[in-house]
């Protein structure tokens, strides 16, 4: 038998009061929230669903927190370290779930969270359903209305730090639009619904399950404001909803989901003492859960290896070796280090094309006669670089491969945390079924190219159709690649030994971005920083 759930900002007969604060009158409530007799209708605001297209960003006075995620913490092996901390926001229809939501986004002051609406898992209405829900006829409040599995299948992923794709609902034709948002694991997902604790599944992933727990007048008039205001609805066909289906599915099927809570929120996002014990909790869990990058760890765990057989190494030619010369001294001209550099790329990507598969075929040659030939026998070929430096290479790829599509990423090391952060991040459509040349013109440590070899096979990449090129390398960052992805290719023009305190490589070949870009770069951006 599971322990009765903690009200926070009210005491109950067995329950824990942890504070309680004056609440607002219940007319003083309502003058607030109605909207006033005769006063114009408002624009429609938001009709689709939670996850939108524009880039999910909430802004505080402190920082700006990214709400579709990114790739969580790896280790030296590749691996997340940690699942996500998931908190569950359940409570009736217009009870403040996502007012709350943002108020501990908010307080908890962590860049990366995930936030995820139910309301994106309608399940696609038929026609017939389609024509009652245009009456104000159907059910959408009534557990059956929800994919419950397509939203077991999300947090799981979501959990595991997958990246997944997100319907998007739309509640003025209700359907799911055509496109979908893409979103990624994080330190802190919260989900929330009207049914999250609707599903014995689904309670199994929540780490923590909250409660809002609202005045029934208050909630139909928020709902009211917000289906006549956002949605498009007229008066009496949200009263006739609401009465029909909402609140007798409050009392069937919300209401008693109340005793699975942890915590109990009496007046939603009003409850600043509520939002405070949260707060709390989820800090102390995230800080059980923490995991700093170990450079350290990347440093020595392959010391003393033999270089993988992943690696192949350009042949070092007296070609090869004078052109390294010349971009290596820190005399060379930014003219001449750019010229020298391409020259270097362009024989990279010559031979990294030449571990692509091909097959036997035969072509009629202009004289009549067969010649036996090879053919590429993949798909397609992508670019994606690493930014910034790594779209220098973009060039000579696109020189040597016809139609080739480009893909980009930009991983930013946080520099007190030490932790590689994904800020950006732009790939093709059906890229799970190419090979993909992922570029970067340096790789010390290796965490950045760890990074973006995990977003690639987030998005469903095979490993062993990732190639990793780099015009120089580290052996830390070539042992740190080929042992968390063993199957990975990994092709450069050379192997330095060593890397210095700073994780600079040596005695490699200074900021590749800065001079090749004839930049100063700022103290928190270095190429061979964010390369690591």
């Amino acid at each position: 038998m599971s322990s009765p759930p903690m009200y926070a900002g009210v005491g109950i007969s067995g329950c824990w009061a942890l504070g309680a604060e004056g609440s607002t009158s219940g007319a003083d409530s309502l003058d607030r929230l109605y909207p006033a007799v005769g006063a114009t209708r408002p624009p429609r605001k938001r009709t689709t669903s939670q996850c939108k297209s524009e880039p999910p960003l909430l802004r505080t006075s402190k920082r700006t927190i990214y709400t579709a995620g990114r790739p969580p913490w790896y280790n030296e092996h590749g691996t997340q370290s940690k699942e996500a901390f998931v908190i569950g926001l359940g409570g009736g229809s217009a009870s403040g779930k996502t007012t709350v939501a943002r108020m501990i986004i908010e307080a908890l002051d962590v860049p990366w969270v995930v936030l995820l609406s139910m309301d994106s898992f309608y399940k696609v209405l038929t026609k017939q359903q389609q024509e009652k829900a245009a009456s104000n006829d159907f059910n959408f409040d009534h557990p059956d209305a929800f994919d419950f599995d397509l939203i077991v299948s999300t947090l799981k992923k979501l959990k595991q730090g997958k990246s997944v794709t997100i319907p998007i609902y739309d509640f003025t034709s209700h359907s799911r639009k055509k496109e979908w948002k893409t979103l990624y694991g994080a330190n802190v997902i919260i989900f929330e619904g009207i049914m999250a604790f609707a599903d014995k599944e689904l309670l199994e992933l929540l780490d923590m399950k909250i409660f809002v727990d609202t005045d029934s007048d208050i909630r139909l008039v928020r709902r009211l404001r917000r289906d006549i205001g956002e949605r498009g609805r007229d008066i009496e066909g949200v009263i006739k909803q609401y009465n029909k289906f909402v609140k007798p599915a409050f009392d069937q099927y919300i209401q008693p989901t109340m005793r699975l809570a942890d915590i109990v929120v009496p007046r939603g996002s009003g409850n600043t003492v509520a939002i405070d014990l949260i707060v709390q909790h989820v800090h102390s869990q995230l800080e059980e859960r923490k995991l700093r990058w170990d450079m350290a760890a990347l440093a020595s765990a392959h010391q003393c290896h033999p270089l993988p057989r992943t690696l192949s190494v350009l042949k070092s030619t007296p070609q090869v070796r004078g052109m390294h010369t010349i971009i290596r001294d820190k005399e060379t001209s930014r003219d001449e280090f750019i010229f020298y550099s391409k020259r270097l790329m362009r024989l990279l990507i010559e031979h990294a094309l030449s571990f692509l598969p091909f097959q036997s075929c035969t072509v009629q040659t202009p004289q009549g006669e067969d010649y036996e030939g090879r053919s590429y026998s993949g798909k397609q070929i992508t670019g994606v670089s690493i930014l910034r430096a790594g779209e220098t290479m973009e060039p000579a790829l696109r020189a040597v491969c016809k139609d080739v599509r480009i893909g980009t990423i930009l991983i930013q090391t946080n520099s007190n945390t030490g932790e590689p952060e994904l800020h950006y991040l732009r790939l093709p459509k059906d890229i799970s079924e190419d090979h993909v040349i992922l570029m970067d013109c340096t790789v010390s440590t290796g965490a950045a190219a760890m990074m973006a070899v995990r977003v690639l096979l987030d998005h469903d990449v095979p490993e062993d159709k990732i190639f990793l090129l780099s015009l120089l390398m580290a052996e830390m960052g070539v042992h740190s690649v080929a042992y968390a992805f063993p199957q990975v290719k990994i092709i450069t023009t050379a192997v330095d030994k060593k890397v210095n305190n700073l994780f600079r490589i040596i005695p490699g070949i200074g900021n590749f971005g800065d001079r090749y870009f004839g930049t100063d770069a700022p103290p928190d951006w270095s190429d061979d920083t964010l390369d690591t």
